[in-house]
């Protein structure tokens, strides 16, 4: 029984590695995230996330598309946010990790409220970002409309 549980924990690591996410899909599922979290899908939030990934990643219009697409599938089956937040905090630096913070702020803010469960959802990401609280409230400053 204990060498099937070896087996099984091996092919899944095995999985986990080939299936690396890359940092375009993990920025794009982190604000699917936010866009998820008060549980209203607006068109207005889709399309903020589909601007700020065609102008910071400078994707075009129909890779954006299939991008959101792919990031919606991924988090709906996904059981936390440590591999995207993971992913992010691979390929970037402090000030970078706080100008994402910003991003999801963006997202936040798009549908013209805010709602305590995006507010909640941004402060978990910023700790797995491990940016402190004045740079947290600096983003969120930066991004209020």
């Amino acid at each position: 029984m204990l060498n099937q549980l070896k087996k099984l924990f091996q092919s899944l690591q095995e999985t986990a590695s080939k299936e690396e996410l890359d940092f375009n899909t993990a920025l794009a599922a982190l604000l699917v995230e936010v866009m998820r979290a008060d549980g209203k899908l607006q068109q207005s939030e889709f399309d903020k996330i589909a601007e700020l990934l065609k102008t910071r990643c400078e994707l075009p219009q129909a890779q954006v598309t299939t991008l959101i697409d792919e990031a919606q599938q991924l988090v709906e089956h996904a059981v936390d946010m440590y591999s995207f937040a993971k992913q992010i905090n691979n390929h970037t630096n402090d000030v970078e990790r706080i100008e994402v913070i910003e991003l999801l702020w963006h997202v936040a803010y798009a549908d013209g409220e805010l709602d305590s469960h995006e507010d909640h959802i941004i402060r978990k990401i910023a700790g797995l970002f491990y940016v402190a609280h004045a740079d947290f409230i600096a983003a969120k400053l930066r991004a209020k409309p």
